[in-house]
């Protein structure tokens, strides 16, 4: 077994064990054995289960940045439609887990981020990059007219991106895709009555 993947084995075994029961509850030693990778071969990699956790967050950040850059980055595809797209993927995904899991940021970040300066900023890093790729579309939306001039995608794209956390957060304790759903609903609502009332402001200025 070469070096590269004793580290990529350690890292698929960490992340899919941490996503299901957490990074304190889980044991480095129930990583080894999952990953049948012998302790000594752990410290070659990572010199501490701290390390291998922040190592985890960008395993994740690539993870869900790949997702949202394919949703929300593709310029055939109308903004809000884009938008849309995320929605779609993350109800049908959560859908074949049973609702289970949640985002493994968000969970990381409920979980390490008063205990760990280092997991803090590393997460934040990780939440911010999410962001851009939403602040992105959304600015493509006000370019094309589908949003009024005025908004500030900055702001609308970390409300939308935090209605997805709390919504998902609300799923894993109702095992339910119903918090999904409103969310998606009326993140929605929202951008097209901001639409009609930037349409209605933009006739009233031209009435006048």
């Amino acid at each position: 077994m070469n070096k590269s993947t004793t580290k990529q084995l350690i890292l698929e075994a960490g992340a899919r064990l941490v996503h299901e029961k957490g990074f304190n509850n889980t044991g480095l030693q129930d990583i080894l054995s999952s990953a049948g990778v012998p302790k000594g071969s752990f410290y070659f990699y990572f010199d501490s289960k701290e390390s291998l956790g922040l190592a985890l967050v960008d395993y994740y950040t690539g993870i869900v940045n790949d997702v949202f850059a394919k949703c929300l980055g593709d310029p055939g595809v109308e903004p809000l439609e884009r938008l849309e797209g995320l929605f779609a993927f993350f109800e049908k995904h959560y859908a074949r887990t049973g609702f289970r899991l949640g985002c493994p940021i968000g969970n990381l970040s409920l979980e390490m981020s008063d205990i760990s300066e280092r997991f803090r900023e590393k997460l934040n890093a990780s939440i911010d990059l999410l962001v851009s790729h939403m602040e992105r579309c959304l600015s493509d939306a006000r370019d094309q007219g589908s949003i009024p001039a005025d908004i500030d995608t900055a702001d609308a794209a970390r409300f939308i991106f935090h209605a997805i956390e709390g919504a998902l957060m609300h799923m894993k304790a109702a095992k339910s895709p119903e918090p999904f759903i409103t969310c998606r609903k009326c993140v929605m609502r929202y951008l097209g009555k901001s639409t009609a009332e930037g349409a209605d402001r933009k006739g009233r200025r031209e009435r006048e």
